[in-house]
């Protein structure tokens, strides 16, 4: 079942009980009307919950925020899209900053509270004419979930660290806002302001930890993380490493 509030112009907010994924749900609709940006799917609940590398996201059933959001930006290259990981993910940071201390964005785009994970992210881009002409940005935010089932390594909410309950739709709102304005940064070509204030957020920004590639574990600390979204690690035998997304991850 969808609702519509209309009255939340000019982006539409569009809230179902039940889907397979926000993401699908949102592009289909936007096939079909011409949506403005900042507007949203919600859904209570996700039957087929998707996150980064084929991942389930799980989430149970009105306890949790997840949605996903369009984004029209006015001008990012088609091979630089990383620009819009970094507003998504600061946006979220930004969100539960309000709530959370120790809120910071583990590369490329998880959100984590201390070493657990509270959002998982999702970025789908529609590319027109070397430009990115669309994004459809799937979020979960582990919001007043308590228990947690599934083979996730390290999932915590914000109801878990706080305590309390809290007001989905409130947060939903605050994000919004955050998005709207972190968003008008990319189409003012702020570039090197949103990824300076990606690198201040960045989860174990400052010393070595252990990392795992294709060759296996090492010890590295984060060199810098550039305007691609490549990794560059400094191993402790002071030699650097440049990865993608994918071919390196954290040892938590």
């Amino acid at each position: 079942m969808i609702h519509m509030n209309n009255s939340i112009e000019p982006f539409r907010f569009i809230h179902l009980s039940e889907t397979d994924s926000t993401n699908k749900a949102l592009k289909t609709i936007s096939e079909t009307e011409e949506l403005p940006s900042g507007s949203i799917v919600i859904a209570d609940f996700q039957t087929a919950g998707r996150g980064q590398r084929g991942n389930s996201w799980e989430s149970e059933a009105g306890k949790n925020l997840t949605f996903s959001i369009l984004l029209r930006p006015a001008e990012v290259q088609a091979n630089m899209p990383f620009v819009i990981s970094e507003i998504a993910s600061l946006s979220v940071k930004y969100t539960l900053d309000k709530y959370l201390t120790d809120i910071s964005v583990k590369w490329p785009n998880d959100i984590y509270c201390n070493d657990k994970k509270i959002v998982g992210m999702l970025i789908e881009n529609t590319i027109l004419q070397e430009k990115i002409s669309q994004s459809i940005i799937g979020i979960g935010i582990n919001v007043n979930q308590t228990e947690f089932h599934s083979n996730a390594p390290n999932p915590v909410s914000m109801a878990q660290i706080a305590g309390c309950q809290f007001d989905l739709m409130a947060i939903m709102d605050s994000f919004h806002k955050i998005f709207m304005e972190q968003s008008e940064r990319i189409n003012n070509k702020n570039f090197e302001s949103i990824h300076e204030d990606y690198l201040n957020s960045v989860y174990r920004k400052e010393g070595f930890y252990k990392y795992r590639d294709a060759a296996g574990v090492f010890e590295a600390a984060i060199h810098d993380i550039e305007p691609t979204g490549h990794l560059v690690l400094k191993r402790t035998d002071s030699t650097y490493s440049r990865y993608a997304f994918k071919e390196v991850s954290y040892v938590l």
